[in-house]
């Protein structure tokens, strides 16, 4: 007999989801999911000097805010048309850097992982669902032990990076024309010391950790696939045009091992299913608008749903390190955090590279005049995948159009204009519910996509 199981709201995750599934004989047959809240960031950054946007943007997400900074300067620069300096580019890797790292270590240990073992009975722990908890107690205590380290790692990797940044999470540090620091030799070497004892967490306790959530968790390597369309804008470039990148661009259709060109024209948003006025057939975010309307018949959720020509895809740590050919081992739950895992490894050992490339002779900022009547695309990576902003001027410089695509929206995007469920939604059908009250299954299918919500419903 089929039912219907709300979990309302999902929690450990950063803002306010909803996940509605329809289970029949055990297994998951349907699913959607709702973010639950309006904020319209987009909306406000019209008629502001664009330089703003690099701040404002960041209070998108206290968790990812990094990125947006990121997104936001290249948009403006791609809009005049100019590249910042080498040492603004590894100042900006470095940073980043610090922000994708404390975000693995962050949803690992502190969002996904309390869902497979027992915690102290006490809040943040309890409540919890009392089912499929498999680790012996020793295993049980050390991954508990791990989650306090990581509590102490999650702040050193803001340390670190404030060290370049200003302060973090929200960095003073980007600007249209490079970074507002300049770096000295005493900030190298204490960011050398940081990242020595993140990188020895990260390889000596965080990837060991992972392999035996793996062990011993098998079966989520069968559980969550989807539809295999892996996306990525790419992330760290390597030179002045972007054009090696350590994380390259380009995205794949069902699994394979082909890796496509991405073109931006076929970045579609829809609403039908949103909380938006919506236009027929949907609208790319370069002519793009955020409309909301509350109560709209047949909406369900305050993200938009983005599609890439019609198409769903996922984004993040497992959609970049497929596309790279560092990670194909599998497109499920478990390989999620799995390729998350491999990819911190391989962030943190790259960021000792661009602190020794750091020349402190050279410049990190150039002064250029703000575009008029120009647009622009800022394309980077939060830890949880792509991200995209789009920004035009008018005469004055100012701000007249500014959309935002976060990860969250094409990973957990309602139904399209086709009735397609987005990425999430596919994924939760056929996971097996052993206990309707206490939907396990459902909620670590979530987990492993690390949603944040706040992004979602900018």
């Amino acid at each position: 007999m089929a039912t219907v199981i709300k979990v309302d709201p999902i929690t450990r995750v950063e803002g306010h989801l909803k996940v509605e599934v329809q289970s029949d004989a055990g297994r998951v047959t349907s699913a959607q999911s709702s973010g639950l809240m309006y904020r319209g960031f987009e909306n406000l950054l019209i008629g502001k000097d664009p330089r703003d946007a690099a701040h404002i943007t960041q209070r998108v997400c206290g968790v990812c805010p990094t990125p947006h900074a990121m997104a936001a300067v290249l948009a403006l620069e791609a809009a005049a048309g100019m590249v910042a300096p080498d040492n603004a580019r590894h100042v900006r890797n470095l940073i980043l850097g610090a922000d994708h790292l404390q975000s693995a270590v962050l949803h690992f240990y502190h969002l996904a992982l309390p869902s497979f073992i027992r915690g102290p009975a006490m809040p943040p722990w309890t409540p919890l669902y009392e089912v499929d908890l498999r680790f012996s107690a020793a295993d049980n205590q050390r991954l508990v032990d791990h989650y306090v380290q990581g509590l102490a790692i999650r702040r050193q990797c803001h340390e670190m990076g404030a060290i370049f940044g200003g302060k973090l999470p929200h960095t003073v540090a980007y600007e249209f024309g490079g970074v507002t620091t300049v770096p000295k030799a005493a900030q190298i070497s204490r960011f050398a010391s940081y990242l020595k004892q993140i990188t020895s967490f990260i390889d000596n306790v965080y990837l060991p950790d992972m392999a035996l959530l793996g062990r011993v968790y098998q079966d989520y390597y069968q559980i969550g696939r989807g539809y295999g369309n892996l996306l990525s804008f790419g992330v760290f470039d390597l030179n002045g045009a972007g054009s090696s990148k350590l994380f390259r661009r380009g995205r794949v259709e069902g699994g394979s091992t082909s890796v496509q060109s991405i073109d931006m024209k076929q970045i579609i948003e829809y609403a039908s299913s949103s909380w938006y006025t919506s236009s027929s057939g949907g609208k790319n975010p370069g002519q793009g608008s955020t409309q909301p309307s509350p109560g709209k018949s047949g909406a369900y959720s305050w993200l938009k749903a983005p599609r890439y020509s019609g198409v769903p895809y996922e984004a993040g740590p497992l959609a970049r390190m497929w596309i790279n050919g560092d990670y194909r081992k599998g497109i499920s739950a478990m390989d999620r955090h799995e390729a998350r895992a491999l990819e911190a490894s391989k962030i943190a050992h790259a960021m000792g590279d661009w602190l020794s490339q750091i020349n402190l002779a050279q410049s990190s900022f150039t002064s250029h005049a703000l575009p008029g009547n120009a647009a622009g695309i800022g394309l980077t990576e939060a830890a949880r995948g792509a991200l995209g902003h789009w920004i035009k001027t008018d005469s004055s410089g100012k701000v007249t159009l500014y959309q935002i695509v976060t990860p969250t929206c094409w990973n957990f995007s309602p139904r399209d204009d086709a009735g397609t469920p987005g990425p999430l939604e596919k994924s939760l059908e056929g996971t097996p519910v052993k206990d309707g009250a206490q939907p396990i299954e459902v909620t670590r299918v979530v987990h492993s996509y690390d949603p944040c919500l706040s992004c979602a419903v900018h």
